[in-house]
């Protein structure tokens, strides 16, 4: 009889971890998809699907919401052990980073309304685009290597970090050439300045997502360990 209990108990608790886990997924999907929208709005300039992005921000924050409830129930009612409280908090963690980006995407989506409203010419967005689609594909890649507790998937997200660091910096020097050739063109310069510093950002988030990914697999917090060090470590464990 106490056998059966346990063994019920056991499996109600296997079933609340992987609820969470799909939650999750689910949540980096709906972000993954208001990305999208907003780097079709920022393409086409379309103010409608802008402001649509915009307000569905409250649908990540109350997905947050939800599954950090269920996180603290878990933490309080089982006191999960090694693994399984590594996977709480790393879902705990990785659910801030998602509802970040979702901030992100809202700031974003504001800067298409004055682009419009300001005129801005097209050329001060085709650096700022291709750093939105690079973000895109480091996000859902973060949120793959999640899915399939891959660390070797989630060290090479991580290394693309880097490479949004030398866009952005691409970025900005030639947005600093505009407003100095024409002084009229700072307010739309700043405007696409916010948006690829909002996309950085988006970058930053995804790269935490695999040290997140990371630390539930191998247990090991690689916040502070450069990449070479991390995969030597790695090498070593194995």
């Amino acid at each position: 009889m106490v056998l059966s209990r346990t063994h019920h108990i056991s499996h109600q608790f296997d079933k609340e971890l992987e609820d969470i886990r799909s939650k999750v997924l689910a949540m980096g999907g709906l972000v993954e998809e208001l990305l999208s929208q907003l780097l079709e709005a920022l393409s086409k300039t379309d103010i409608e699907l802008a402001e649509q992005v915009a307000a569905s921000d409250y649908k990540v924050n109350d997905m947050e919401v939800d599954i950090d409830g269920e996180c603290t129930a878990i933490l309080l009612r089982r006191q999960p052990a090694a693994s399984d409280l590594r996977l709480v908090l790393a879902v705990s963690k990785i659910i801030t980073d998602l509802e970040r980006v979702g901030d992100e995407v809202k700031k974003v989506a504001r800067v298409v309304t004055n682009i419009v409203t300001t005129g801005s010419p097209r050329s001060y967005y085709v650096g700022v685009l291709g750093m939105g689609y690079h973000v895109r594909r480091m996000l859902r890649a973060a949120l793959d290597a999640f899915a399939r507790m891959d660390t070797q998937a989630a060290i090479e997200v991580s290394q693309e970090d880097q490479e949004v660091d030398k866009e952005l910096e691409a970025v900005m020097r030639q947005l600093i050439t505009y407003m100095m050739e024409d002084p009229r063109s700072i307010r739309g310069v700043l405007d696409a300045v916010l948006a690829a510093r909002a996309f950085e950002r988006i970058g930053d988030h995804a790269d935490n997502i695999c040290e997140n990914a990371i630390f539930l697999v191998e247990g090991k917090d690689v916040r502070h360990v450069a990449l070479e060090d991390l995969k030597q470590q790695l090498q070593q464990g194995h």
